[in-house]
């Protein structure tokens, strides 16, 4: 049998290159070669934003082509809606017996979270989303998680749980995933200040049209250092060529550029136009594959549906091994 894959995202809004280069391009590649689950995360979002759990709808609606559109294959992989699958709540129960308050306070991206999103307070749901996202994983018994860098504490967490619940019921219920980190784990947003994120609007969409992604590129920052396009530039740390570096498959063009911008023999508007072209050169079979599954109404329903009915079969049988392992399945009780 094949080893098994979970990998999602929470429906918060569009995705973008981040995301691609984070994660979204090992799924692609692995699909194939991978039992590839596909989790919509709807429970996460509430950790954060419980207050637009009513806009949820739309926006998987647009994450599922999003996945359509990079080259997820709904003949091979299964995608669906965290929420329509009940045995993962059943199973964050069970592990929050076993996971430890303080361990979860020495998460680092809780502290981020609270950072960035000015959250004065974490919430038990916020706090506990490793433990949620431990349940994701070990509820499809995955047996690796495709993950950006700040995300690998989470998947240490979820081989902790698995090694405790399998050593204290002496039973190998759960896998311990590893994590599988993207060749480029971190994107900078288009600001330079932070990581490409939704929720600070720094991004270029994977469903932007050429239009957006040039605004968006004419307007990224660069090196702050440099007055006039005749300055010796920094490659270095300049968000517009490790976005060259990432999506320009021009690379005579990128080492053209990098030589010139260091001698300052080219201008940051140059710069950034190429950088716009290539981006949309990148985006380009992407949109045109969006476009074929919009054309098709029912499609993204369709394809949740199977999801969830793989997913909930898969899900019912953990429960039901975990409960076995536990002395709870109460055959005399019956």
């Amino acid at each position: 049998m094949k080893k098994r894959i979970l990998t999602g995202d929470r429906p918060t809004g569009k995705l973008h290159l981040g995301h691609f280069l984070g994660s979204l391009s090992n799924r692609v590649r692995l699909q194939n070669e991978y039992d590839l689950c596909v989790l919509v995360a709807d429970y996460h979002t509430l950790t954060t934003k419980p207050e637009e759990s009513r806009e949820i709808e739309g926006r998987i609606q647009s994450i599922v082509l999003d996945y359509l559109s990079v080259g997820i294959d709904p003949e091979v992989s299964h995608i669906y809606i965290q929420s329509q699958v009940p045995q993962t709540a059943v199973l964050q129960l069970i592990f929050s017996m076993f996971t430890q308050v303080p361990r979860l306070e020495r998460i680092p991206t809780l502290k981020e979270q609270l950072r960035v999103l000015k959250i004065p307070d974490a919430s038990l749901g916020l706090l506990g989303y490793p433990v949620l996202q431990s349940a994701d994983i070990l509820i499809v018994r995955a047996n690796l998680v495709p993950v950006g860098k700040d995300q690998e504490s989470h998947i240490e967490l979820t081989r902790e749980i698995a090694r405790r619940f399998n050593g204290l019921y002496d039973r190998e219920v759960f896998p311990e995933a590893a994590a599988l980190i993207g060749e480029v784990p971190t994107l900078v947003g288009t600001d330079g200040q932070e990581k490409m994120s939704k929720s600070l609007d720094n991004c270029i969409y994977l469903s932007d049209p050429p239009e957006e992604v040039q605004r968006r590129v004419m307007g990224m920052y660069t090196d702050p250092t440099r007055l006039r396009a005749t300055d010796p530039g920094h490659v270095e740390g300049n968000p517009t060529f490790a976005y060259h570096d990432a999506f320009n498959d021009n690379k005579d063009e990128v080492a053209d550029l990098k030589e010139r911008y260091v001698a300052g023999r080219v201008g940051d508007v140059e710069v950034k136009k190429k950088l716009a072209v290539a981006i949309n050169r990148f985006l380009d079979p992407m949109r045109e594959r969006r476009a074929k599954f919009e054309a098709r109404p029912r499609i993204v329903q369709e394809i949740l549906a199977a999801g969830r009915e793989y997913a909930t079969k898969l899900g019912q049988e953990t429960i039901d091994q975990a409960h076995d392992a536990m002395g709870m399945l109460y055959p005399n009780l019956k």
